[in-house]
């Protein structure tokens, strides 16, 4: 064989499962077929290439770009004749995406993880493992005794209207647009789709989102989606629920993409815009992975089945992240990748898809780990909540972004902590304490008596721990 083990994806779950097999002493190669504007390798997957980071980088930039034109007077800070360079803050963009590559492959180089850039599908069984076949520039093929499949996913589209990714965008189009456009249409109101709408919103696009389901943010608890839903109305986003598209049409060459809909009282409507992103999910890319050749199938939704483990049904081959049940979070691919490793090695991990937190990166900034209070009323499961607003924190009034709270519930007889959900100012850090809380099984008690350092916006965390029993102290 040539190595113990082949990883087909260099995306989070698929490089660090690669780079955990090797510090583990196994002999892994990494197959990937990202590639660069100028043909060269960029391991990463979506996440790095058109995900997580140019997204974060495009946030960051919007949100300096608004602040300077609106929100730094208040601090005394006079800027005048603030201009708009896409230009640069695109290629700020592309230099983080490369920081990341490079990264990337650094870190293949520093664990001998041998990369191997091309298109990877199965091509057969063979004695003791599989047989990988790899296409692109320089045409070869691997045999390993174990194989990872990690190839995560891609944008779905709406039935009949493909990506062109100059007026039907996917996430890809939606982070180079090359002008702002005036009127920006956006199909699906979840996390992709509210990022992107904030980031041109800041650039001055006139945003409306389309979302077919009648609660915004479903998956949120309750109380955050309703001060999300009227922050960004604040904000000029147009967020409309429940409605039914009923047909989208891009106009002749360069002209608007027309939608009628009908919204949630049933009411027929009609939308121009000069670019729509249809973000209304992601779907598992698996073609041409010729899993045919080892007999693996694919279940009614197109996902790998998979063991709690992330075993197939083929000894020898695993699959995790995207491709496989559970949230698709770059996070959660890469703890499964670590886990699968550790597994091959005779150890025994565990991943909690309960601990998982989510974050959107918007602002306020939206993230949360464990239950919603809504779930925990639909099992029957008694709670009690805490909570405790940043209007009420000293960093969080330093900062000029007050915005929001922090939520905490715990079982009403054991005090365990079942959930916390956080709206506003770096809720994407905070959530980790709850994280690390939740891990440990810590009851909210436990939060409460720990010293956390004044003045931080952490404080509202001990803060709302304490409101639990109604002992809050500064609110």
């Amino acid at each position: 064989m040539d190595h113990d083990l082949i990883v087909i994806g260099a995306g989070p779950g698929g490089y660090i499962a690669a780079i955990r097999a090797a510090q583990l002493g196994m002999s892994v190669a990494c197959i990937d077929a990202w590639s660069r504007a100028d043909g060269r390798p960029a391991p990463g997957g979506t996440c790095t290439n058109v995900g997580c980071i140019p997204s974060k980088a495009m946030l960051q930039s919007s949100e300096h770009y608004e602040h300077a034109g609106h929100a730094l007077a208040e601090h005394g800070v006079e800027v005048s004749g603030v201009k708009l360079d896409l230009d640069r803050m695109l290629a700020r963009k592309s230099k983080v995406v490369e920081q990341n590559n490079d990264g990337i492959l650094y870190l293949f180089k520093k664990n001998k993880v041998r990369f191997v850039h091309g298109q990877a599908s199965l091509a057969a069984r063979v004695d003791g493992g599989f047989e990988v076949a790899v296409s692109g520039a320089e045409p070869t093929s691997l045999r390993a005794r174990q194989v990872i499949i990690a190839t995560g996913s891609r944008p779905r589209a709406l039935p009949g209207v493909p990506f062109d990714e100059q007026r039907i965008l996917s996430n890809s189009g939606a982070l180079s647009l090359s002008k702002v456009p005036a009127r920006m249409g956006i199909v699906g109101a979840g996390v992709i789709g509210l990022e992107m709408g904030s980031v041109w919103r800041r650039l001055g696009a006139k945003v409306t989102v389309l979302e077919a389901l009648p609660d915004f943010l479903g998956a949120a608890d309750a109380q955050v989606a309703k001060e999300a839903l009227k922050q960004f109305g604040r904000q000029g986003l147009d967020i409309q629920l429940g409605v039914k598209i009923a047909e989208v049409k891009p106009a002749a060459r360069s002209g608007p993409v027309r939608i009628s809909y009908t919204d949630s009282k049933g009411a027929e409507c009609k939308l121009e815009v000069d670019a729509l992103m249809v973000s209304i999910g992601r779907v598992p890319h698996t073609e041409g992975l010729g899993l045919d050749k080892v007999g693996l199938q694919l279940d009614e939704r197109g996902f790998i089945p998979v063991d709690g483990d992330c075993r197939t049904e083929v000894a020898g081959i695993w699959a995790i992240g995207d491709v496989v049940r559970g949230p698709m979070l770059a996070h959660k691919a890469e703890e499964e990748g670590v886990a699968v490793a550790e597994r091959l090695a005779g150890q025994k991990p565990h991943v909690d898809f309960n601990t998982v937190p989510w974050v959107i990166y918007t602002s306020p900034e939206i993230a949360w780990v464990g239950q919603t209070e809504q779930a925990l009323k639909a099992a029957g499961r008694a709670c009690k909540v805490g909570s405790f607003p940043f209007l009420a924190n000293g960093r969080a009034r330093a900062l000029g972004d007050t915005t929001g709270f922090v939520k905490i519930l715990s079982d009403a007889a054991t005090d365990e902590i079942l959930g916390v959900h956080i709206i506003g100012p770096l809720a994407s850090e905070l959530v980790a304490e709850a994280a690390v809380a939740m891990e440990f099984k810590a009851s909210a008690e436990d939060i409460a008596r720990i010293c956390h350092a004044h003045p931080t916006l952490s404080e509202a965390m001990k803060e709302a721990a304490l409101a639990t029993d109604g002992r809050a102290l500064n609110f």
